[in-house]
């Protein structure tokens, strides 16, 4: 398993950013695959400013690699691949070693490590944060089992939430009150998943509803997938939405400390992850089985809400963040070990 070890990751010089040429042809090439791969979040990017849009590109375009290593596929698509492919832990391993060396610097191959590592350089992110991000793979392929609610909100921190705190400090955000935030949009979202794909995540042996609220409902992993119990499944559902609330509130109130067209861009994949959500809960059994989406106009209406809803938080509104919402680590133990250019990893 990877497993972090305790230790601290350096913060050792990084090389110098890319020249603006080098730049380009990178963001170019991770442009083309969010257009292939992501259409909702190539459209929500378009708001960006440009040098904003072009790392939020090239950072998805290395989170959208992981995702396909992990799960053999590519652009989110399975594909039969044209020869015996390592285990998954194995790709796992692979994808933290060349992270780890595509930010120290050394030679790599691959498109999107180039990418991720020219957003870290020069937009000062930690390690940490990308091995927080390859901790959450690990959880998915260690087929970790989930029995509180926190479980399901540890793991949303490292898929999506470590994200949002990159997002974040792309778009200039500083603080940790401000990326606390941050981590709480990703959270929001990854609830609204896991509330979207229960069935589909179910029926590929993975089930991040915690075994508490399965117990609750009289429930086991098995009888997700069963239609007979689509009723019950609903619930959850919407209790995955319901939970998901009070960090979608949180983000909304970090709006402010966003540069406007920033704010604008997270304000309108805000109205639309929330949406999807709303939808399920509204459908309840309806939705069982489905992945529900927002339709081209609903998205155009939330780009216009998107707007209104930075003018309201122009102004810092003196709101604190709830002490009952779970927290993300601050620094600390990672996933991997940096000590005097030695890198020592248990994988």
């Amino acid at each position: 398993m990877v497993r972090a070890e305790a230790m601290s990751i350096a913060s050792e010089p990084m090389p110098p950013p890319l020249a603006r040429t080098d730049r380009a042809e990178l963001a170019a090439l991770a442009e083309d695959t969010i257009a292939r791969g992501s259409k909702s979040f190539a459209a929500a990017a378009k708001l960006f400013a440009p040098e904003v849009r072009e790392s939020a590109m090239m950072l998805y375009a290395w989170c959208r690699h992981c995702d396909d290593v992990i799960d053999g596929q590519h652009l989110g698509l399975s594909r039969r691949p044209a020869v015996e492919e390592p285990e998954p832990m194995q790709r796992l391993n692979h994808l933290l070693v060349e992270t780890l060396r595509a930010l120290d610097g050394e030679e790599a191959v691959d498109p999107p490590f180039l990418s991720m590592a020219e957003v870290a350089r020069r937009h000062r992110l930690p390690t940490r944060l990308f091995v927080e991000h390859l901790e959450g793979y690990r959880m998915d392929v260690g087929d970790e089992h989930y029995e509180t609610i926190e479980d399901t909100l540890s793991y949303c921190y490292r898929v999506a939430g470590v994200v949002g705190v990159m997002m974040a400090t792309i778009m200039g955000a500083k603080g940790e009150r401000t990326l606390d935030r941050a981590s709480d949009l990703g959270m929001a979202f990854q609830l609204t998943n896991i509330a979207r794909d229960i069935v589909e995540d179910a029926r590929n042996g993975r089930v991040y509803v915690p075994a508490a609220w399965l117990a609750e409902a009289r429930l086991e992993a098995k009888d997700l997938t069963d239609p007979a119990r689509r009723e019950e499944v609903a619930a959850l559902a919407g209790r995955l939405v319901d939970f998901a609330e009070p960090y979608y509130r949180s983000a909304f109130v970090g709006l402010s400390a966003l540069p406007a067209r920033s704010a604008w861009a997270v304000a309108t994949a805000h109205g639309v992850y929330r949406q999807i959500g709303l939808d399920i809960r509204a459908r309840g059994a309806g939705a069982y089985g489905q992945r529900v989406s927002t339709s081209r106009a609903a998205k155009l209406r939330h780009v216009g809400l998107g707007a209104l809803k930075v003018a309201a938080t122009r102004i810092p509104w003196p709101v604190g963040r709830s002490p009952k919402l779970w927290t993300r680590p601050r620094g600390g133990p990672t996933g991997a070990e940096r000590s005097s250019g030695d890198r020592r990893t248990r994988l």
